[in-house]
């Protein structure tokens, strides 16, 4: 077992394509923990194992890999590229004390380049830059190191070239001289080493009074400086020959801190902030950042980073705030698919538990003596969706485990119920997102479904003051049901949260309190099915100020009947309107498609806010746009663009509907209502 000060754990990021498996694979193989070099073509990596990933030649989960290098262990997280994967990518990051950002040379900073570095930014992670795929053809890496630079800042220094047929690479932290293609030896290093000894005010005075700085020094003071980014180092590799592998290893050797050196870990208690030192011999502290299901039994695997403490087989655990512990087996080290098992588990390392079905990412596992949650990077919410009806009959069940399974190992994908339309709905980042996931489930779950366009998640709500009154009154022989409300509504703030302002106004015992209870319930009632379309209402302040009771005859039920009354009758007199969902999308394509792109946006309301022009004559389109326009636009953007578009979408906010599409709306209810009590 490696001491926590020889233990590396680095997050590999950068879009899809640019390698980041492939480079694993390199390491892998560079170490002599494999024999031979597998590539994506024949489906022989170690971290793309699953079949779907085979077949389609991209990652979709996260893998774990590990491998000893100087007698060093390195801890290696393969994260999927695609913007519909990001889910398996951002909640890597915690695992990490460092992040490698794979860029391909020829593809240059692509849109989930921008987005995963800024995430491992905002987490505090030292970063690396790998540009792979060095050697492409008519790639201009000069130019590609000025627009990294002007991307993600003048920090991000080579800490390595290219040779001059980019066959292997020039060490630039400790040569001054040297010939590369990319720019000049020198400078590079000159370049480096004042952007890492700028993270200290000793060297750097040294320097800047004339000394020459050792190697050693450089190496003492680089970690600091990836720590406090002053330097964001770029090297150069081409993970099919293997060229820059040993020095990308040096380099994660020397720039990220092991898991002592770096920044302690901060467990987030409401508004407690605790560090928690990185100690083998403390309190049990870890975080799940993984669950997959193992490809051959189906077994649930969940991957925590342990942070403190130490984790030994036959252990009981606590997760989260659960009063009860779990006994665990024996943590496991996996290699891809491979699964070792060990005695213990050390704070620092990364290790796995097999079959605990109550682990979800996000979770802190520890020994009963702490509370709270380590950081996770915000998931995008996922806004694209399907309503699903079960292929054949009687599959219902196996219909809800699959995708059960399916969401604990993906945190952007969401299975719901909609309560108003009885659909079951599966929502993710896009449509190969829901794609990937149903094939995934006819594969591995045996199971397939129907799909077809969910209904727009629209929202009701007032935008007028308006009182409202109802009085409950039943005989029948001798009891009686009685119950009065008077109470008053207005507009609340937009997407407010909770949806209701909810306040209990009355004097006097006009209503005795043992009936707010039920008020509040009729009240509730109607906030979740609303008055016009049936859409959950938001954004309400109601109070309850008046009434009347009877000693005898108030009930629960009167007042629960009075509440709902009282409530149907303000909101209707408060000039009720339907919102809708506006989405936050960005839409990447070639840049001569722009216009047919912005117009086609225009059309279906949207308002285009903002362009960015990317490398290889691709541009970045944001828009705001209605969600009820835009659910079949996976097909319009593929037959604009000849399939070399993609896009992503999130909810932005709710904005009131049109009048036109309001009615249509609400006489889509109607009709629908009118059927169903003609069946009944």
């Amino acid at each position: 077992m490696a001491s926590i000060n020889d233990i590396r754990n680095i997050v590999f990021l950068g879009h899809g394509g640019c390698g980041k498996t492939s480079l694993v694979e390199a390491i892998l193989h560079k170490t002599g923990k494999t024999n031979r070099l597998g590539t994506i073509d024949d489906g022989s990596t170690v971290c793309d194992y699953d079949e779907e990933e085979k077949q389609r030649g991209n990652s979709i989960h996260s893998a774990l890999a590990f491998a000893e290098y100087k007698g060093k262990t390195i801890n290696m997280v393969d994260t999927p590229g695609y913007p519909d994967f990001i889910g398996a990518a951002l909640q890597s990051i915690p695992a990490g004390e460092g992040a490698v950002i794979v860029i391909g040379a020829s593809s240059g900073i692509e849109v989930n380049t921008r987005k995963l570095y800024a995430a491992a930014e905002k987490a505090g992670k030292p970063r690396i830059i790998v540009i792979n795929k060095m050697d492409s053809e008519n790639v201009d890496l000069t130019e590609l190191v000025g627009s990294i630079q002007e991307t993600f800042g003048s920090q991000c220094r080579c800490a390595n070239l290219p040779n001059a047929d980019k066959t292997s690479v020039i060490d630039c932290v400790s040569n001054s001289s040297g010939d590369s293609p990319v720019m000049d030896v020198s400078a590079a290093n000159t370049e480096l080493i004042e952007s890492v000894i700028e993270a200290d005010d000793e060297v750097m005075e040294s320097y800047l009074g004339g000394e020459e700085i050792s190697h050693e020094k450089i190496a003492e003071v680089f970690v600091k400086a990836t720590m406090s980014g002053t330097v964001v180092p770029i090297v150069f590799t081409n993970a099919r020959t293997e060229a820059g592998i040993a020095e990308l290893l040096d380099i994660i050797e020397e720039a990220i801190p092991s898991p002592v050196a770096a920044k302690p870990p901060i467990l987030i208690d409401g508004e407690n902030e605790t560090e928690i030192a990185v100690d083998e011999n403390g309190p049990l502290a870890g975080q799940v950042f993984r669950v997959g299901f193992d490809p051959r039994s189906n077994m649930k695997m969940a991957s925590i980073k342990l942070f403190s403490g130490k984790l030994a087989s036959g252990a009981t655990i606590h997760v989260n705030n659960a009063k009860k512990g779990i006994r665990i087996g024996h943590p496991i080290k996996m290699q891809g698919i491979e699964q070792t098992e060990v005695d213990t588990g050390f704070a620092g390392d990364i290790v796995s538990l097999a079959k605990l079905e109550e682990l979800e990412v996000g979770d802190l596992v520890h020994d009963g003596t702490l509370a709270g949650t380590f950081y996770m990077p915000p998931f995008p919410k996922p806004m694209f969706s399907l309503a699903l009806e079960p292929a054949s009959r009687g599959d219902e069940a196996k219909i809800t485990s699959a995708l059960e399974k399916l969401s604990e190992e993906d945190v952007c994908f969401t299975v719901g119920m909609d309560s108003q339309t009885k659909e079951r709905v599966i929502s993710g980042l896009g449509d190969l997102h829901l794609r990937v996931m149903l094939s995934k489930m006819e594969k591995r779950y045996k199971v397939s479904v129907n799909t077809k366009q969910p209904k727009i998640p629209y929202r009701e709500t007032i935008t007028g003051k308006a009182d409202g009154h109802y009085r409950h009154k039943k005989q029948s022989g001798g009891a009686g049901q009685f119950g009065e409300v008077y109470l008053r509504v207005e507009p609340g703030e937009r997407d407010s949260d909770p949806p209701m302002q909810y306040s209990w106004d009355i004097f006097g015992g006009s209503i005795p309190g043992q009936f707010e209870a039920p008020i509040a319930k009729g009240i509730n009632d109607v906030m979740a099915h609303g008055v016009l379309a049936g859409y959950p209402l938001q954004d309400v302040k109601v109070s309850v100020y008046d009434g009347k009771h009877h000693a005898v005859d108030s009930k629960e039920v009167a007042f629960r009947a009075a509440g709902k009354g009282a409530f149907i009758d303000a909101v209707m007199k408060a000039k009720p309107s339907l919102l809708e969902p506006i989405v936050e999308i960005e839409v990447t394509i070639p840049a001569d498609h722009v216009g047919d792109i912005t117009g086609d946006l225009s059309s279906r309301r949207g308002r285009v806010h903002g362009q960015e022009v990317l490398p290889g004559s691709m541009m970045i389109i944001k828009a705001q746009v209605p969600l009820s326009e835009i659910t079949q636009y996976n097909s319009q953007l593929k037959s604009v663009t000849g399939g070399q578009g993609s896009y992503s979408m999130e909810l932005s906010h709710y904005e009131p509907t049109p009048p036109n599409v309001q009615q249509q709306v609400i006489a889509a209810f109607k009709k629908a209502k009118e059927e169903e009590h003609a069946h009944h």
